[in-house]
């Protein structure tokens, strides 16, 4: 007697009506998220105008939500991993929106500044929150879907940004860019409101009565407790030196005192199994933002000063940019599921490096400028939408939002470095070739570093028996399915 094997479904049916919803509430998360925080980079001009700002004041800007960013990750990753993940998101996207809001009525470089540090720490909760949200929730073999997926919301909200930036800076002026950013955060809370808990993390910690701490091994002993708040501050006020005009002439040591101080924090995580993880995790994801945000922090400031193109021009060209990384985040999304998260993001971004160069040597043909654009960013910044994905899985779910919140928000610090980096190599070439020569330099490290999957191996020397990839499995060892 023959029998035969029930037809397998489509993946969008292995995924239930709940955790599309689920999906959906952290995805418009992450629109809200890219709307806030690209529209320093499209008024960068008209506040420099206003205030008086050089280039490199001018991009410090778009650092200061980089500074507190390994603070605000941490933070409400540990939130979420003790209290729920639905918690930690709400409050990351108040944090950032009313930061948003606050830009609006700045009067000096300072007091932007001050609120591009709140919305730094909330961007940074929102991404740990949204990202081990949705994995947790979706069927394990579609985990990779579900991290490109969610990633695309951030260029969605670049997109808005830009039509909106078209729409209200000629006639309104920078300030109202600002104001706008605080509507839509009714629309997140209200789909937010009713949304069940992450499947994962209840089983894992909710039903088990488990009330993770994963800040335990900072506060063992009031001496151990009282240095690490002291840490706290250093690495804090050492970051706020480096990326103002405050600690002018003194950037090569507060940087070495700011790194030792994140790298103590990392070495007391991770413990005496997992420290190397957390460290080689971390210089991966510097890396990573270090090739990918010269482009996304000064491409409309290299738009308007170098090719002289009008605010028209700028925005058709951040469409291409938009579409194509939305583009990128949905292809490696399929493409990770299918030959697996660490290989699909080395291979695209080796194909990535064919169209560094020819996109800034392109200077009056918009179109072909824009095309060239949207390969870039689909190869390049559009497969980072596998990074929650990737790294996500060297975590248990006990301790992952902190760990993803706080490595992943550390190794933020290169996209800090980046367009201040940017604007001191165009003192002495081109804005473009210096954009040009930090991307490449860039995408070849983290190519190396995650192909030959550098801090899995490094891991393995310190905890030899620890797991490949957590989120293949849920913590009864049985694939994650949907519940229909």
């Amino acid at each position: 007697m023959q029998t035969t094997s029930p037809p397998t479904l489509p993946w969008y049916r292995q995924v239930s009506r709940t955790q599309w919803k689920s999906f959906f509430a952290a995805w418009i998360g992450y629109v809200l998220d890219g709307f806030d925080f690209v529209l320093i980079t499209l008024v960068l001009t008209e506040i420099s105008d206003e205030f008086g700002l050089s280039t490199v004041q001018a991009a410090s800007l778009i650092s200061g939500a980089f500074i507190t960013r390994w603070l605000g990750g941490a933070v409400l990753g540990a939130i979420g991993d003790r209290y729920g993940r639905k918690l930690s998101m709400v409050l990351s996207i108040l944090l950032y929106s009313v930061g948003t809001f606050a830009c609006g009525f700045a009067w000096n470089y300072h007091s932007l500044f001050a609120a591009r540090l709140a919305i730094g720490m909330g961007m940074a909760g929102e991404y740990s929150a949204s990202a081990t949200y949705v994995m947790e929730s979706w069927p394990a073999g579609l985990r990779s879907r579900a991290s490109g997926f969610l990633i695309s919301g951030f260029s969605v909200g670049s997109v808005l940004a830009a039509q909106v930036y078209n729409w209200v800076v000629p006639s309104l002026g920078w300030r109202w860019m600002f104001y706008l950013g605080l509507v839509p955060i009714a629309i997140a809370l209200w789909m937010r409101r009713a949304l069940p808990e992450a499947e994962e993390w209840t089983e894992s910690v909710a039903e088990k009565g488990a009330r993770p701490h994963p800040f335990g091994p900072l506060f063992v002993t009031r001496g151990r407790a009282t240095a690490n708040t002291v840490l706290v501050v250093v690495a804090t006020v050492s970051l706020f030196l480096v990326f103002t005009p405050g600690g002018a002439g003194m950037v090569p040591v507060l940087s070495v005192i700011a790194g030792l101080s994140l790298a103590a924090f990392a070495v007391q995580l991770g413990g005496k199994r997992g420290w190397v993880l957390y460290l080689s995790m971390i210089v991966t994801l510097f890396f990573a933002f270090l090739y990918s945000w010269p482009i996304q922090a000064l491409l409309p400031t290299y738009l308007k000063t170098e090719l002289g193109y009008s605010t028209d021009q700028v925005t058709d060209v951040l469409y291409f940019a938009g579409f194509g990384t939305m583009a990128g985040c949905w292809a490696a999304g399929f493409l990770g599921d299918r030959i697996g998260a660490k290989k699909a993001y080395a291979l695209t971004l080796l194909a990535s490096l064919a169209f560094v160069y020819p996109v800034f040597a392109v200077q009056n043909n918009l179109l072909l400028l824009g095309i060239l654009l949207f390969l870039l960013q689909a190869t390049s910044f559009g497969i980072s939408g596998l990074l929650p994905r990737y790294i996500g899985g060297h975590f248990p779910t006990a301790s992952r939002g902190a760990a993803l919140g706080f490595t992943y928000n550390v190794g933020a610090l290169g996209g800090a470095v980046a367009p201040v980096l940017g604007a001191h190599l165009a003192s002495g070439m081109d804005l473009g070739q210096a954009l040009a020569v930090l991307t490449f330099a860039g995408t070849v490290i983290v190519v190396v570093l995650v192909g030959f999957d550098v801090p899995a191996r490094l891991n393995r020397l310190t905890d030899p028996d620890s797991t490949p990839d957590h989120l293949a499995v849920a913590p009864a060892g049985k694939p994650v399915h949907a519940r229909r």
